[in-house]
């Protein structure tokens, strides 16, 4: 189909405004947010009820290095922690609500059907085992994928942290975790899922530079 001026003045971008303000403005607090996480964890770098830490990690007592924490001590970090997680609580809102609203999410979250097949090829492709499927539309299927997990992980974050922050007031969140240990060890996985998920995507990002462009500058329209 044929695009007219018309239709280029109505056409919405790869990366409109609003996904690229709230995604440059996760940058920082996210950054400040594990950072300051890493400090509180630091304070008691165990997971598990004392007397009956969990066996399944395998970094108990382990203290993290100092250059990957912020906020120099335990009061120090709780503080800059929620205060910028507030910051990142908001932003997250008005992403999802934009998504949500605009129909974003159409193009942006993983639908099984649709994407399963793609993804699995796509991975293969990138483990050379097969020819990577040509590309189509905004994102293949594994950027789909990962891109939900990060939301999910990101809303699981949010939830284990209301449970880890408030324990006795919010006893029956606390407990869909397992009771507030159980929470925190949640808090701490979401935290090494949502790493990962930031590594993956500047992998991505270097093998894909044009995707950097488009979220600099919002892309093509079509």
């Amino acid at each position: 189909m044929r695009t007219t001026p018309a239709t280029q003045a109505t056409a919405r971008r790869e990366q409109p405004w609003p996904i690229r303000l709230t995604h440059w403005l996760a940058v920082p607090t996210l950054a400040v947010m594990a950072a300051s996480g890493v400090q509180i964890y630091a304070a008691y770098p165990y997971l598990g009820p004392r007397g009956r830490l969990y066996a399944w990690f395998p970094l108990q007592g382990a203290h993290p290095p100092r250059w990957l924490r912020v906020g120099h001590w335990l009061a120090g970090a709780r503080h800059v922690h929620f205060a910028v997680g507030w910051v990142l609580l908001a932003n997250a809102c008005l992403y999802l609500g934009y998504v949500l609203a605009s129909g974003e999410w159409r193009r942006r979250a993983f639908a099984p059907r649709r994407d399963a097949p793609n993804a699995i090829a796509t991975g293969l492709g990138y483990l050379r085992i097969r020819p990577a499927p040509a590309a189509a539309g905004l994102y293949n299927g594994l950027q789909r994928a990962a891109y939900t997990s990060a939301v999910a992980l990101g809303v699981l974050e949010v939830l284990s942290g209301f449970a880890i922050w408030k324990p006795v007031q919010l006893r029956w969140l606390a407990a869909l975790f397992g009771g507030y240990d159980g929470a925190r060890a949640v808090h701490f996985l979401g935290l090494v899922g949502l790493a990962a998920f930031v590594v993956g995507h500047l992998l991505m990002v270097v093998t894909h530079p044009r995707t950097l462009l488009s979220m600099l500058t919002g892309g093509r329209r079509g």
